[in-house]
């Protein structure tokens, strides 16, 4: 079987075709940009925010009810149970001067590595130069703004979240959950894309990559209340902790890249840089979007990174002594075209 044809005559009808060009444009691109592991860095710190935050929640807890045991026990037999910061005795569940600003020092400095592996992942996706991203300063001060706007509406959204996914109230109110959660969501990520991206990418934009995320989010925020309904609530102790462990990395993980492939599909619909090509020869977007990745490292207004691209060297002539960019069959107007013998022969007088 001739893979390397099947490839070829696939990659051929890719570019021909928007319905296939767009993901895999996306794929590419996504892939140039490391972007998956900006979304595991995202999912990290969000997995590790959620631990100070439930301290901050048990001890609050602990001082509302405190002398209410009935209260106290249905809070210790609930999901919640499965979490570490309970334990698994009876009266765990105290009020802790210490505790509750343990969980709050914990809970500002990991939501803010939120914010700011998000903003890197997405200000990547958008291509935004070094050089026009906020300071040291300046990115913390908008991420501890955005921690407070996004928390709230993001607590808003669960609670709607979780009335759908719990079926409380009938259809109506399942139905009126289901639109406070998305418009709650279409404001979440509203404020995420306009505070996290620079004012160098236009608001509108940003719409498109906004409303894909609403969706996805409201999306994973039902699946998540399914499975602690019907999956961590029915588990042993110890299946139990290891579910809730799982399905949290998960389903954070999931989310990130929600995230991360909204902005990802934004950039390429908007910026038209489709088709991308599996196989030789490059398309006009692959160049774009390489020369786009080059100029990131830029890091001051006096560094300059220059692009160049220039036909592959023949076969029977030594590779370049640097990496290079390709185009076929040859450069367009206003792009520098290497020599092939001459590098061919530098390459010769290297090696001598």
């Amino acid at each position: 079987m001739d893979v390397r044809g099947r490839v070829r005559a696939f990659d051929r009808f890719q570019r021909r075709h928007a319905a296939a060009a767009i993901p895999i444009a996306v794929l590419r691109t996504h892939s140039d940009q490391g972007a998956g592991n900006a979304a595991a860095l995202i999912a990290y710190w969000a997995f590790f925010s959620l631990f100070p935050l439930l301290l901050v929640f048990v001890s609050i807890l602990g001082f509302v009810l405190q002398g209410d045991p009935a209260a106290q026990r249905t809070i210790e037999q609930s999901a919640l149970s499965r979490f570490p910061i309970f334990g698994v005795h009876p009266g765990a569940l105290r009020g802790s001067g210490i505790g509750l600003a343990i969980g709050l020092a914990g809970t500002l400095l990991s939501g803010l590595g939120v914010t700011l592996a998000t903003e890197n992942a997405l200000q990547t996706v958008y291509m935004v130069p070094r050089t026009r991203r906020p300071s040291f300063l300046s990115a913390r001060w908008r991420g501890l703004k955005l921690l407070v706007a996004a928390g709230l509406l993001q607590v808003l959204s669960t609670v709607a979240s979780g009335v759908v996914s719990g079926g409380f109230g009938g259809p109506v109110l399942v139905v009126a959950g289901i639109a406070l959660s998305l418009l709650l969501n279409l404001a979440l990520f509203f404020v995420v894309f306009r505070v996290l991206i620079p004012g160098v990418v236009r608001l509108r934009e940003l719409w498109p990559g906004i409303v894909i995320a609403a969706v996805g989010w409201e999306v994973l925020q039902s699946v998540g209340g399914l499975y602690v309904a019907h999956v961590v609530k029915g588990a042993g102790q110890t299946y139990g902790s290891f579910a809730t462990v799982i399905g949290l990395l998960a389903w954070l993980y999931l989310g990130a890249r929600v995230v991360v492939y909204a902005a990802e599909i934004n950039v390429v619909v908007t910026r038209q840089l489709w088709p991308r090509s599996i196989l030789d020869p490059p398309e006009a977007a692959d160049r774009r979007v390489r020369a786009a990745l080059a100029k990131l490292e830029e890091r001051d207004a006096h560094e300059t990174v220059t692009v160049a691209f220039h036909p592959a060297a023949p076969e029977n002539v030594d590779p370049p002594l640097e990496p290079t960019y390709t185009v076929a069959p040859k450069p367009e107007p206003g792009e520098s075209a290497a020599d092939p013998a001459a590098r061919g022969a530098g390459s010769a007088r290297a090696d001598d």
